[in-house]
């Protein structure tokens, strides 16, 4: 009868715990999912990235809305940097009919009809940016039961420190200034431990 648990967003796990590289993409869609790959792959650290894929199994049919060519142009928000979110059937000149922006009173992000409203206060996507509190949002924009306006792309992209790089450089600065710190030398050294058992 499946799970009775409501299922975690892992986009919004990871930009949630800060990660420095997080996007989404869709199995069926060969050319977005290569691109973002290789986003991935060039990013410096660690990588996060969702790929919505059918199983015919367990969840047969789920990401259609996202597939079909009739409902997939006003379900996918396609993100890239630098350019403004904008989805759905083109209104002018190649971009959507729908824009996302950031409602005034909640702070929430929202989604308009452009040839209504206007393209006014109409988001323009920046994955280099500092803050995650926007990424955050938009990985929180779909509606689970329908995945209508389900943001695709990348979603943060921020150069930072990395981990093991940063634990060598600190390793090797650590045997320049005491002058110990040589794990072959102590691991071959004279000092023991017995350790007996009573």
């Amino acid at each position: 009868m499946g799970s009775l648990d409501a299922p975690f967003n892992p986009v919004s796990l990871a930009i949630g715990a800060e990660a420095s590289f997080v996007a989404r993409t869709i199995d069926s869609d060969r050319k977005h999912l290569q691109s973002v790959l290789r986003e991935a792959a060039a990013h410096p650290g660690t990588a996060l990235v969702e790929i919505y894929q059918n199983c015919n199994i367990f969840n047969d049919g789920a990401f259609d809305a996202l597939k079909d060519q009739q409902t997939a142009q006003d379900a996918l928000i396609r993100l890239e940097h630098g350019q403004p979110i904008r989805f759905g059937a083109p209104a002018e000149e190649g971009l959507g009919s729908k824009g996302v922006i950031r409602d005034a009173a909640t702070g929430e992000l929202k989604v308009i009809d452009v040839t209504v409203q206007g393209t006014a206060g109409v988001l323009v996507h920046d994955s280099h940016a500092a803050s995650p509190t926007t990424a955050f949002a938009l990985s929180r924009i779909a509606d689970a039961d329908t995945l209508h306006h389900t943001p695709i792309g990348v979603l943060r992209s921020v150069e930072r420190p990395v981990y093991d790089a940063d634990m060598s450089d600190q390793l090797e600065r650590a045997v320049e200034e005491t002058g110990k710190g040589d794990l072959a030398a102590l691991l071959a050294g004279q000092d023991t431990w017995t350790v007996t058992h009573r």
